[in-house]
Parts: C-alpha cells; structure tokens; sequence
C-alpha cells in the first residue's frame, strides 16, 4: 500500500504597460470630428515605415493603459493505492490493484486596469525589438493622470477525483533456454470526475467602502489614491534602450487583497454558469498480451503482440444559453476503441539489433475541452472559448523500424524511421463571429475589449464601439482530418571509458529527428492564400536534435544539454493579408552538478535556459519577394536555477 497528500500554494503577480492601438474613426453618434474627443482614435504625427512595413512614430491622441494582476493557486493532492499478488502456481500469476486519487485545486486571477488618456506617444522598435521605446511628455509613473479603474475579478475551483481497479492475470506456458511464451489477460475500470465552479465578484468589489471613503464603482479618484508611482518588484530592465519604460505606476497586491477585498468578494459571488459544469469520463477495458521469445539458428528474436479493448462514455452535466438564459444541460456520449499492437527484436549479429513494431493507441480528449460552455478569459479582451460536446477522441496508428548497433559497452548507435497517421486530432480553431452569436450578455465584458474605456459594457455601447458589426474572437477544440507523420532518428551515445583516469567519467548522448508532415482533408493545417494557392503549414518542428555530454565519477556528477526544434506553423485561418504566424525555432541550454555527500545523501543545482533564449513568433507572407518577417509577443523567460537536497532511507 502507498500513499501521498500534498498541498501546493503559489503566487504570481504581473504589471503590464502598453499602448493599445484602436481605429481612427469616431463613433457613431458622437460629435467629435476623427482626431478629437475620447471617442477618436490616433493621430499619425511623425510616422515612419520600418523594413518589415510596419507603423511607428509618434502618434497624438493616444490612451495608456496599466493592469495590476495578482493570481492566487492552491492545490490539495491525495492519493492511495492499494496492490496485491497471488501466486496460484509457479506458472500463474493473480495480481490486482485499486487506486483512488483526489485532487481540489482552487486558483485566483485579480486585476485592476486604468488608464490615462489623449496623450502623445512615441513607439520604436528599430532600437530594439524586445525593449522598443515608449515615451511620452507625460508621466507614465503620475498617479493623478490615471482614469477609470476598471476590476476584473475571479475564482475558479476545480475538483478531480479518479477511482481505478485493475485484474491482471499471468500465465507462462513456455519458458526454456530454446524458447518461451507467456500470456497475459487483464481487465481496468477508470472513472474520471471533473467539477468546475466559477465565480466573478468585481460587482461586489466595487461597491466596497474604501478606507478613504467612497468605492471603486463611485468615487475612482479616491482609488488613485492607493496607487504607487512605481513597479511593485522594482525598476525594469530596459535592454540597454533608455526609451524602454522602465517604472509606471502600478496598484499593489495589499490594496487588491485587503481594501478590494477580492478573493472574498470572488466567493460571496453568484456561481459564472457559463462556466460550471461536471464532467465523468468512465473507461472499462479488456486486454490480451502474449510474450515469446524463439531462437532463429543462433539468434533471439522477441517481441509481444495484444489488442485491447476499451468502452469510453462521457457523462457531461453543464449550463447552455437557451434564448438568453443559462440553463441546466445533460449530455451522455461515447464511444469504443479495439486498439492491436505487436513489438519484435531479432539479435542480427551479438551487436546488431532489429527492432519492428506497430500499433493503435487512443488519446482521449480533455474534459475541459468537452463539458466547457461558454467561458470569458478575460472581461477585457473579446474574446470567448467554447466547449465542444461533440469532440471525438485522437487515434493514431503507428509504424517503427530501427537498427541498433552496441559498438561498445554503454555504446549505441541507431537510425530509425517511422511513421504516424493520426485521425481526428483535437486542434485549436480561433475564429471571429458576430457577438450575438457568442451566447452571453454585454455585461461579461469591459467597454475596452471593443475599443472603449475600461468600464463595464452594454449591448448599444459595444454596437457604437464597433459601428453597429460587433464581433468576438471564439476559440473551440475540433477534429482535424487525418495527419500523416513521417521520420528519420539518429541516435549516438557512448561512455568514454578508454580514455585515461580521471577522463574515463566523460560521455556523450545525442539525436537527431527528421518528420515530414502532411495533412488530409479540411485545412487547419494549411493556409489558403487569398490567390487561392495552399501552404501546408508544418504544426510539429521539422526537425529537431538535442546533444548531451556528461562526467560521472565517484560522488560527482556533472551534465550539460543542448535541444533544439525548428519553427512550426499552427493551425490558423488567413484573415486576408496573407501573412502566416509562426513559431519561431528555439534552442534551450540546460546543466545539472550533483554531488552525493554519502548513500543516503545528494546536493543538486539545476540550470534551465542558461541563455536565456529569446521567444517570439513571426509572420511571414510568401507572396512577398524579399520575404520579409516582422515579430511579434517577443520576450524572454529568463534562467532558471534550483538547489535542492535529496534524500532516502
């Protein structure tokens, strides 16, 4: 019997500063002529094209807005599971196992944005592309210039509980020098529970009383009052670009926490039904495995073939709007999978390795992606993700060869290929659709997602925002048509034992992956230029490789890691310019130094991303002669270092 209880808590607070970039048009039913008043857009002053035919200069009429973000997690984990084995004789074996686990996870997400408004500003990026200048004549770090505290509050509890039983019985028939065979026959039954609850309590937070009196709702200047002039962790690096805003002011966790009362605002609120749902995933399976072994002349050749059969239903308990109105929605699906599979090793030569297998495998999809409704990430953005009850599980019918060649003791090298063909892969697909169609009220967002100020919105104001044509960013997971994926892998590694001491602990291990990839059917991999031409977009990297080298000797123990993917294209529909969004290639260096202080004892220092890699995407538009890339959310996830103590007894 084995048990585990854990509890993890974790903070995380973000401060964002930017620009938003919004229409020069003035609303309908203003006065304002374009240029003037809060309801226009940007004035181009002083404006340049770079060399990627991107804006920038200096722009008038432009707005500043902050967010002042604090997360809250905390999970609590419990597992058991119980085994057993009965030896009926010595070529039978009974063995079973029931395992329940339980996890109840709450996290936060408590925002505060403002802003200042009509201002002028200057954006470059030629100085650096990671740390552009931003500057104004205005102070960005003025509490007193700063507007329309807008909250954005919320609580989301999620509880998983998964019960399993399991009945394996083993029987060897044959087991000589000369061959061998052995049958295995088990059975499983897999409950997966989901329960999700969302909450929202800005409502309750803005009508709190404020230490200075007034609330957020009524009095927003009172609110300005606790915000400092400053970065809550410190000044920013700026890359080496003075234009790089450094510090702007910024509300603090306390203030959030304590006055705001947010996470106790969060759960006095009305359950989000758009949001709340519980999900079963119930799988029973029955399987058939053999494993032989015969001799071919002189040589071994082993290997196991099984099928497996598995029962998938889905019970999904959730809320759909129905004329306006969320209301209680019950769903059952499913579905079953026969899934064979067979593995063989023949020994060539005492060196030389064959290996052969092929098999079915089902990945099941998640049930957030399934039992989800309708759910708003961020009041200030407009945009939704929306469940799909219909989704179909992943299945994936696999091919591989491989030669293995032990040139020497801890030495190997191998090339191998294979081959992947996947049907109904759950894929991403972000979409614009008019509002109405979204399902929920104007009042789940802020004004500021359509282009306006950051307070809550209404229906006639988000039509005025976007002249009367509102729409809205949904994500949903659907079914792709069948992806067909073709490799190369190279292996080597080796031990360098023939060196002299203390050399001897050096070695080395490396790959190299080679896949072509090729897509069937509907298009979430391709890209449809306007012209009509198809671009097959490459979703997993091209290639990949990683290389290792190592020293191990006695108590010590030191290891470096090079890995590298090349770019890859995800799925994405063209909104008519043509250009595609990639992911650009990254390699990450990592290192491990270990030193075991006796049997029972071991100290550790782990690096990560020791070069602090830069991340970004790029969009590329192949009808463009010169091929000109422009990036875009590029950042840097900075190094990573743990020091740590291991321990057993």
């Amino acid at each position: 019997m084995d048990g585990i209880h854990s509890r993890l808590t974790d903070q995380m607070d973000e401060f964002t500063f930017g620009v938003p970039v919004r229409s020069t048009r003035t609303a309908p039913g203003t006065t304002d002529i374009p240029g003037r008043g809060t309801n226009s857009g940007i004035i181009p002053l002083d404006v340049r094209i770079d060399e990627y035919n991107n804006l920038y200069g200096t722009f008038g009429n432009t707005s500043i807005i902050t967010e002042s973000f604090f997360r809250d997690f905390e999970t609590e984990y419990k597992y058991a599971i119980a085994r057993a084995v009965y030896d009926v004789s010595d070529a039978l074996k009974l063995s079973a196992q029931a395992s329940i686990s339980d996890s109840d996870a709450w996290q936060s997400g408590n925002r505060i944005v403002s802003n200042i408004y009509g201002i002028e500003t200057t954006y470059d990026p030629t100085v650096d592309i990671v740390y552009p200048t931003i500057s104004s004549p205005t102070s960005f770090t003025d509490p007193t210039l700063f507007r329309d505290p807008s909250l954005g509050f919320f609580l989301q509890q999620e509880r998983d509980r998964v019960e399993s039983y399991r009945a394996v019985l083993d029987y060897n028939l044959v087991d000589t020098t000369q061959s061998s065979f052995a049958i295995k026959l088990g059975g499983s039954w897999v409950s997966s529970v989901k329960n999700r609850i969302a909450q929202d309590g800005s409502s309750i937070a803005r009508g709190i009383t404020l230490p200075n009196g007034g609330t957020a709702g009524a009095n927003p200047a009172n609110v300005f009052a606790y915000m400092d002039p400053f970065v809550q962790f410190g000044e920013l690096a700026n890359g080496g670009n003075a234009g790089y805003p450094s510090n702007f002011a910024t509300f603090s966790r306390s203030f959030v926490m304590d006055p705001l009362q947010a996470n106790e605002s969060n759960r006095a609120a009305e359950r989000q039904l758009n949001a709340t749902y519980e999900a079963e995933e119930l799988v029973k399976s029955l399987f058939l495995e053999t494993n032989f072994m015969v001799l071919l002349g002189d040589r071994e050749l082993r290997g196991n073939a099984g099928i497996r059969y598995s029962d998938t239903k889905t019970i999904i308990d959730n809320f759909t709007n129905v004329g306006g109105t969320f209301t209680p929605n019950h769903t059952e699906g499913g579905y079953e999978n026969f899934l064979p599979s067979l593995s063989l090793a023949f020994d060539l030569t005492p060196d030389l390795l064959f290996r052969g297998a092929v098999g079915k495998t089902v990945t099941r999809g998640a049930l957030n992606d399934i039992a989800g409704s309708i759910v708003v990430p961020n009041i200030f953005g407009n945009s939704v993700t929306v469940g799909n009850p219909d989704l179909r599980p992943q299945i994936a019918t696999s091919y591989d060869a491989a030669l293995e060649w032990y040139f020497a003791p801890g030495a190997l090298v191998s090339v191998g290929v294979f081959k992947k063909d996947i049907v109904d892969r759950p894929t991403a697909i972000t979409s614009e659709i008019p509002f109405a169609q979204a399902g929920l009220d104007a009042s789940y967002f802020s004004c500021a997602a359509f282009g306006g100020s950051t307070n809550t919105c209404t229906l006639e104001q988000i039509n005025a925002l976007t002249n009367g044509n509102p729409t809205i960013r949904r994500t949903i997971v659907v079914n792709s048509a069948k992806l067909s994926l073709t490799g190369l892998e190279l292996a080597y590694q080796q031990n360098f034992t023939f060196l002299p001491a203390p050399f001897d602990g050096f070695g080395i291990t490396s790959s190299f992956t080679l896949i072509d990839q090729n897509q069937e059917g509907n298009d979430n991999y391709n890209f449809v230029l306007t012209n009509g031409d198809v671009i097959a977009l490459q979703s997993v990297p091209e290639y990949t490789y990683s290389i290792t080298g190592f020293y191990e000797k006695g108590p010590f123990a030191l290891r470096g890691s090079y890995n590298y993917r090349a770019k890859t294209g995800g799925a994405q529909i063209n909104t008519g310019n043509d250009e595609i969004n990639f992911f650009a290639p990254q390699g990450y260096l990592d290192a491990t130094v270990s030193y075991a202080l006796n049997d029972f004892v071991e100290f550790r220092v782990d690096a990560r991303n020791i070069t602090n890699e830069n991340v970004f995407n790029f969009f590329e538009n192949p009808q463009d002669p010169n091929n000109r890339t422009h990036r875009d959310n590029s950042f840097y996830n900075g190094t990573t270092i743990a020091v740590g103590i291991r321990g057993r007894f």
